[in-house]
């Protein structure tokens, strides 16, 4: 029987390399074709009863990890997590990804990612909705509601293009009216001033609406607020942040938004604080109450930063919880 160790491993991968260089067997070395270095269209379909439901990824970022990416633990315990989940080392990974809704009468965007202005200064790895809205047939002129789950920039700046135009230029813009309140305040803004991370959140939210108040909507929690979806007040990361309940006949799936960030940190861990949270002790009360719920329903969970396709259910494991990801489906 082989030996399948490490060392024997190791020692096939230099055997092959050896003949490739030397010009000896396996000769197919020598017959590969030029490598393609581009990334393939990342969308994804699923049905929800009768509604077409496409999770679209505007990419992700990898970044060094801030010192205190999770606030209320020391950074090697996050580190390690990190690690744990194979990150690079010393790195931490967040996926984006908007979900696009055909009720068959409504064509729902559900946040809009990071936007195009974004896609050049990061080397493609975030604002790649449109091309990817593009790729699964979808013109952005055709989109009845862009649906914001709250105002921070990773969700709302899709909705511009690079020189300012509208990207969805026939869109109702529907924002949670609490979310809209505190980040459209003067005094809040003020208050926010000693704060780097929130005082750019304030400055982008001005930027990125002026002049759009009139194609604004406001909405209340617990309201359909498109045909079959209905929003779900999860707040803490922002105060108005909202979820969704999407619902076709039998059929549901909730779409959680940043109830938690990545997984493998904030649903593993419940408890840990990610530093973009408003309301920490706020925050972490709704995962419970949020995942419980979930995991009781055994419903089918949309995560914006949950690993692209995005679509999984959640299972309590003890005082913490575990994403189960969903097989990918060749039909829809």
């Amino acid at each position: 029987m082989t030996d399948l160790n490490r060392r024997y491993l190791l020692a096939g991968a230099a055997a092959v390399g050896a003949a490739a260089i030397t010009g000896l067997r396996p000769a197919a070395v020598n017959a590969a074709v030029p490598q393609a270095g581009t990334q393939a269209p990342g969308f994804y379909r699923y049905k929800v009863g009768a509604f077409e439901c496409t999770s679209i990824n505007d990419g992700a970022r990898t970044f060094p990890m801030p010192d205190k990416f999770v606030a209320n633990k020391p950074k090697e315990e996050a580190l390690a997590a990190g690690e744990a989940a194979y990150m690079p080392k010393g790195m931490v990974t967040v996926p984006f990804n908007p979900q696009l809704i055909n009720t068959g009468s409504k064509l729902v965007l559900i946040d809009t990612g990071n936007g195009v202005a974004n896609l050049e200064a990061s080397k493609g790895a975030v604002g790649r909705t449109l091309q990817n809205l593009q790729a699964a047939g979808v013109d952005p002129k055709n989109v009845d509601v862009v649906l914001l789950s709250h105002l921070h920039p990773d969700h709302t700046n899709g909705i511009r293009l690079a020189d300012g135009a509208l990207a969805f230029p026939n869109a109702e813009i529907m924002v949670p009216g609490k979310d809209w309140e505190f980040w459209t305040s003067e005094d809040n803004a003020a208050k926010a001033e000693s704060n780097p991370m929130m005082k750019n959140y304030f400055a982008n939210v001005k930027k990125t609406f002026a002049g759009l108040e009139s194609k604004v909507t406001k909405f209340e929690w617990g309201k359909e607020v498109a045909p079959g979806i209905t929003s779900i007040g999860t707040p803490g990361h922002t105060p108005g942040h909202t979820s969704f309940a999407v619902a076709s006949g039998d059929a549901k799936v909730l779409i959680q938004s940043d109830v938690t960030n990545i997984p493998e940190f904030f649903l593993r861990n419940p408890d840990w604080h990610v530093m973009f949270d408003n309301d920490a002790a706020l925050a972490q009360e709704t995962r419970h109450k949020f995942y419980d719920m979930a995991a009781a329903e055994k419903a089918t969970v949309i995560g914006f930063h949950f690993t692209f396709p995005s679509v999984g259910h959640v299972v309590k494991d003890g005082a913490k919880y575990r994403l189960i990801p969903s097989a990918w489906n060749p039909t829809i």
